[in-house]
């Protein structure tokens, strides 16, 4: 699988990452066999939070999965605490689950608005902690993900992050206007951009059967479109994308990701066409 490098940090992660999420319910053994197809498959870049699931159940499954090797992969965890002594405890815990001494990446979780930003950055906040932790050797990079566009500016515009992980989808790029506004920003600011819900179609329905579980957006199961989503989102200026969290997701990404070629202008348009039926789950009007 094709390699880029992560901005100004020179680590270079597989162009697909594995997102915890698809441990969920998982057994130690599950995960064991998951994560370690993952890695003979060629990916490197591994994402989680202890929000993913129940009891921190992801983290404890990737540590235990990462045994024996840790120093072949890139571990990207985050927090979503904002307050210093809540997110320096979450820290810990969760390099104690994972069985690690310190995270490649380290990342304030889902930063949405200006609010808890400013509690992120104020006396007292979580920003205290994870410069602490970098100095330390707790964590060698810092980084964010957003949910929205306001929260995306406010964090760069305020600390000089390593990278931003955030919504690359042609829905949300189209009909959204919300993922041109962070790459451009994040480019300016020298920040690495890395994609989430690359393979997002839209809102569940209320009546939907949800046959993804773990997926609170209706992911694409469409493959010719699915693909398509995928090379979308790997043909913007970005380093890796994170599939959805569902194990026969991630090894459709794999697949797509093996085999990728920059999106045409003619298949662009196709996806803009499919795009203006669907209503985006990230979307920006100011």
């Amino acid at each position: 699988m094709e390699r880029r490098i992560l901005g100004r940090t020179g680590a270079e992660l597989s162009i697909v990452g594995f997102g915890g999420v698809a441990l969920v319910q998982k057994t130690q053994a599950e995960a064991n066999a998951l994560v370690a197809e993952m890695i003979d498959l060629g990916v490197n870049y591994f994402d989680v939070a202890p929000s993913y699931g129940s009891e921190q159940e992801t983290e404890i499954r990737l540590g235990g999965a990462l045994e024996g090797k840790r120093d072949s992969v890139f571990v990207a965890c985050k927090t979503g605490m904002r307050t210093r002594d809540a997110a320096e405890a979450e820290l810990h815990r969760s390099l104690k689950h994972l069985k690690t001494d310190y995270f490649d990446l380290y990342q304030l979780h889902a930063i949405t608005t200006l609010e808890e930003m400013e509690t992120v950055f104020a006396p007292g906040g979580a920003m205290e902690v994870f410069i602490e932790a970098r100095e330390k050797g707790l964590v060698k990079h810092l980084g964010f993900s957003a949910h929205s566009v306001e929260a995306a500016f406010y964090a760069m515009e305020h600390f000089d992050f390593d990278s931003a992980l955030f919504p690359i989808n042609f829905v949300t790029f189209y009909e959204g206007n919300f993922d041109p506004q962070i790459i451009a920003k994040a480019q300016e600011h020298g920040v690495a951009r890395l994609a989430l819900k690359a393979m997002a179609k839209t809102h569940w329905k209320p009546d939907a059967t949800r046959d993804y579980p773990h997926c609170w957006y209706e992911p694409i199961t469409d493959p010719h479109w699915s693909e398509l989503a995928l090379r979308f989102t790997l043909s913007q200026p970005i380093t890796a994308a994170v599939p959805p969290g569902d194990e026969r997701l991630v090894r459709w990404a794999v697949e797509f990701a093996s085999r990728f070629t920059p999106i045409t202008a003619e298949e662009a348009k196709e996806l803009q066409g499919y795009a203006q039926s669907l209503k985006p789950i990230f979307a920006y009007t100011g």
